[in-house]
């Protein structure tokens, strides 16, 4: 063999471990990103999860409008490696409810959101994916359309669903990480949003008048609703700004949701459902 054979054969030996390492990964995980070929070689065939974050935009104490459409965006960019998933581009607008009139606020009617969700779903299926994870970053009636939609869609294209309301399910790290409960823009989520985007949080801009808490037992209801803090309970659930806090919850709440999505898939395949 030839000297120049000898270097081409150790090029190929030296590469061989990279180009398997490529292979072993789509080169990005975002659907806004990857192309169609790429996709083709990668769903349904090696990926069938899909993450869908979804949110509105709405007031947040002295958080970004958007913290509804960025949590779970930054829930999905941190998990989708670890379940083998893609990302949906993140619907940003939603069914906002009664704090649509402070500014920057936007409402989609739920005749509007219900079938628009339905749609997108269709299309995931369609694409080929089989667990189609809505991770739901924003409350009140949006949540019940989801929950309904999504169970809809199963149904009708045989899929698996699961929405996932990320500041209901980690309630006990709430308590774990503050010693109480949270609220919207409460805590729990100034703390999650400080962990990402903590340029944009302006505790210089806050005070603890802007915050009240949700009436209990249907007392009493007002729209607009009077602040854009809504505490969880009387007297817990004022925002903290504490950076090690922020970066505690952000893992545990991560780790929280992604184990929840683990065990259902889990039980989704171990009953071979829709397969």
């Amino acid at each position: 063999m030839t000297p120049p054979y000898r270097y081409l054969m150790l090029l190929c030996c030296l590469l061989a471990p990279l180009t398997a390492r490529a292979q072993d990964e789509p080169s990005t995980r975002a659907m806004n990103l990857i192309g169609w070929q790429e996709f083709a070689e990668w769903v349904p065939a090696r990926i069938e999860t899909v993450l869908l974050p979804v949110g509105t935009l709405e007031p947040h104490g002295v958080l970004p409008n958007g913290s509804d459409n960025l949590a779970p965006e930054a829930m999905a960019k941190a998990l989708a490696a670890r379940l083998n998933a893609l990302i949906a581009p993140t619907l940003n607008y939603g069914v906002t409810g009664r704090l649509q009139a402070y500014p920057g606020a936007f409402q989609i009617s739920a005749e509007a959101y219900a079938p628009f969700v339905a749609d997108i779903l269709a299309g995931l299926a369609r694409n080929g994916f089989l667990n189609v994870i809505i991770l739901n970053g924003h409350g009140g009636p949006q949540t019940a359309i989801l929950h309904e939609v999504a169970a809809r869609a199963s149904e009708q294209h045989h899929i698996r669903t699961l929405v996932i309301n990320w500041w209901s399910l980690a309630t006990d790290d709430t308590f774990a990480v503050f010693g109480e409960n949270g609220g919207h823009a409460g805590n729990n989520e100034s703390a999650y949003m400080q962990a990402i985007v903590p340029e944009h949080i302006h505790p210089e801009r806050y005070d603890s008048t802007m915050a009240m808490p949700y009436p209990q037992n249907n007392a009493w209801a007002a729209t607009p609703f009077p602040t854009s803090i809504g505490l969880y309970e009387a007297g817990q659930g004022y925002p903290t700004f504490d950076p090690a806090q922020a970066q505690a919850y952000f893992a545990r709440v991560n780790e929280r949701v992604a184990t929840l999505i683990e065990d259902v898939i889990r039980r989704w395949d171990r009953a071979r459902l829709y397969r």
